[in-house]
């Protein structure tokens, strides 16, 4: 239904202020094409791609980072409009039009926007991109003050549940087209952030001391060592391990594994 995950968009009011930081965090900036009439800039860590925009998204909606989405791809975007809209979905946006370029978008029960577009905006990053310094991204986590109710919203979007903790405050976390999503309950949560397991605080120390970076330690969410915040205000948490745990696959072929 949602086709592929492209990126996270963030709206931004200096977009080089904005990229110069995730360049100093270590993210790589992609080559963009020429889609969007705004100014845009694309970093990305190889698995997670954070879009930048010099304009007021759709997504400035209460309860969310203000001009945020979840950005997903879609080629056969008119028909599955369609489809959406008779499966009651309520677009906040709707753009379809032979002369333009397709795009809609709606937000989740907690205000958190999603949007959907015809075509990708950016080119891949390369498969063997460098880790940033923040570490392994392993969750995009959007506040709910119902998690259980988002998981019902979210669930023909995303029907495959990753994992999901009751205790104690509600967290679950699907497989959205691609990309890690997580619904939390906890206070300390005030917009969709981003969650990584970093390795190296000593770099990330001398980043901050060097560049002066905007950081909190120990912020209250879900034991999260610190937390950055970029100059557009997404806030970036780093963890010494996944909060919910690694999750492993076991073998149940019964064959023996090779010496």
């Amino acid at each position: 239904m949602l086709g592929r995950f492209l990126e996270f968009s963030v709206q931004t009011t200096d977009i080089v202020d904005s990229l110069g930081f995730y360049k100093l965090l270590g993210f790589h900036e992609l080559k963009i094409g020429d889609a969007l009439a705004h100014k845009y800039a694309v970093v990305s860590d190889g698995e997670l791609c954070i879009g930048l925009h010099d304009r007021s998204l759709e997504g400035s909606t209460e309860g969310s980072l203000e001009g945020s989405a979840l950005t997903f791809v879609h080629q056969d975007l008119a028909h599955e409009a369609r489809s959406m809209s008779d499966h009651g979905f309520d677009f906040k946006y709707l753009q379809l039009d032979e002369d333009a370029f397709n795009e809609l978008g709606f937000p989740d029960p907690d205000g958190n926007m999603i949007a959907m577009i015809e075509a990708r905006t950016f080119s891949p990053p390369d498969e063997d991109l460098d880790s940033s310094l923040c570490g392994r991204w392993f969750e995009l986590t959007l506040p709910a003050k119902d998690a259980l109710r988002g998981g019902r919203f979210w669930a023909p979007l995303a029907p495959e549940l990753l994992r999901m903790r009751e205790e104690p405050t509600t967290h679950m976390r699907f497989n959205a087209a691609g990309m890690s999503l997580g619904l939390s309950e906890s206070i300390a949560l005030e917009g969709p952030s981003l969650s990584f397991r970093c390795d190296n605080k000593e770099a990330v120390w001398i980043a901050i001391a060097k560049h002066g970076f905007t950081h909190h330690e120990f912020p209250g969410f879900e034991g999260a060592f610190m937390v950055l915040q970029a100059p557009e205000g997404t806030m970036l948490y780093l963890f010494d391990e996944d909060f919910l745990g690694e999750l492993y696959e076991v073998d149940e072929s019964g064959e023996m594994p090779e010496e």
